[in-house]
């Protein structure tokens, strides 16, 4: 009897000392990224931190690093798989220059005709199988979270394919986007997003891509006088972590946090065109930005012009991987 209350004794104190090291002391997970708190990315990373808290018991503490406070965007990827932070929701351009350009699928012109064409991708066998290969580059691919699609800006109409002829556009490091910008007769600068908009206001640049939350939300509408509704291309995040760290997390707190991945990433994905579609009309309203929405027969133009970029861009890529897309999506490269 005394042998079995002393064990009991033991495993109560253990077990009150194990969750006083959790109150006292948590784990914590620096999660940076360089957009606004209030683009959909933001709003989901705040939504992560509330429901991770939660769900774990105060066992782990979030804290947020947006806008590039912690690291730019060059510098982030090679801070997640050194430890210096543990999460990260860059990008998909960004997995290209990592040595993954798979990733550059998602890049590709006028592949996407809608969310749901993205979501037969990014929720279905080839999105995860995508995040599996960044494993041997040390990062766990945990979640995608939407942006949107991108409209084109420049202080110049563009209308036609021939309007972007002479124009330093920025864009960010996708060799896809640099085939893209050049099929139009454009010269892509690419630049961290954090320095987007001096370079805009200074005419360093011309103009850029963004979806019109990171447009707005980053006053690059302050520094264009025009942007044109293209649609032409989609940005989109993914969630990551550092692949040792993630994996060696107690079961229960890593449980904690894929409930709440889920639960932000179904939250990420809903607002995301509402924020846009909000940023887009807020641009308008602002009055230091014509919008412009092009007719079908411009759209057709813009098509054609980049429908190269997909023949372009299949070594690279890889000619299977873009062709499971068209099949998932139902997507004609001739039409």
């Amino acid at each position: 009897m005394k042998k079995t209350l002393l064990t009991l004794t033991t495993a109560v104190v253990l077990g009150l000392s194990s969750m006083y090291a959790y109150a006292a002391d948590p784990i914590v997970i620096k999660f940076s990224h360089v957009v606004a708190p209030d683009t959909p990315k933001g709003k989901a990373a705040e939504k992560f931190k509330t429901l991770a808290e939660e769900k774990t018991k105060g066992a782990v503490k979030i804290e947020v690093y947006p806008n590039s406070t912690l690291y730019k965007d060059k510098e982030e990827m090679e801070a997640l798989q050194m430890g210096a932070v543990q999460m990260l929701a860059p990008s998909l351009a960004k997995f290209g220059p990592l040595g993954v350009k798979e990733f550059e699928v998602f890049d590709l012109p006028y592949l996407f005709r809608n969310y749901d064409d993205l979501h037969k991708v990014t929720q279905g066998d080839i999105g995860a199988g995508l995040m599996t290969k960044l494993e041997t580059k040390g990062v766990k691919g945990l979640a995608y979270w939407d942006n949107g699609f991108k409209v084109m800006s420049a202080n110049k109409p563009l209308k036609t394919p021939d309007d972007y002829k002479g124009l330093k556009m920025r864009i960010q490091s996708s060799k896809v986007l640099e085939a893209e910008m050049r099929a139009l007769g454009a010269n892509p600068q690419v630049m961290p997003f954090s320095e987007t908009y001096q370079a805009l206001q200074t005419g360093v640049v011309d103009g850029t891509e963004n979806p019109p939350s990171n447009l707005f939300t980053q006053k690059m509408h302050e520094v264009q006088k025009n942007a044109t509704v293209t649609n032409h291309g989609y940005l989109g995040y993914a969630v990551i972590a550092n692949k040792d760290f993630w994996e060696k997390l107690p079961e229960d707190v890593r449980t904690g946090l894929d409930e709440a991945l889920k639960e932000s990433t179904d939250f990420a994905n809903q607002i995301a065109k509402e924020e846009n579609d909000k940023a887009l009309e807020a641009v308008k309203a602002s009055g230091k930005t014509e919008v412009y929405t092009p007719t079908e027969d411009e759209i057709k133009a813009m098509q054609k012009a980049l429908a190269p970029v997909h023949t372009e861009m299949a070594d690279r890529i890889g000619k299977d991987v873009i062709e499971s897309v068209y099949k998932a999506t139902g997507f004609d490269p001739s039409k």
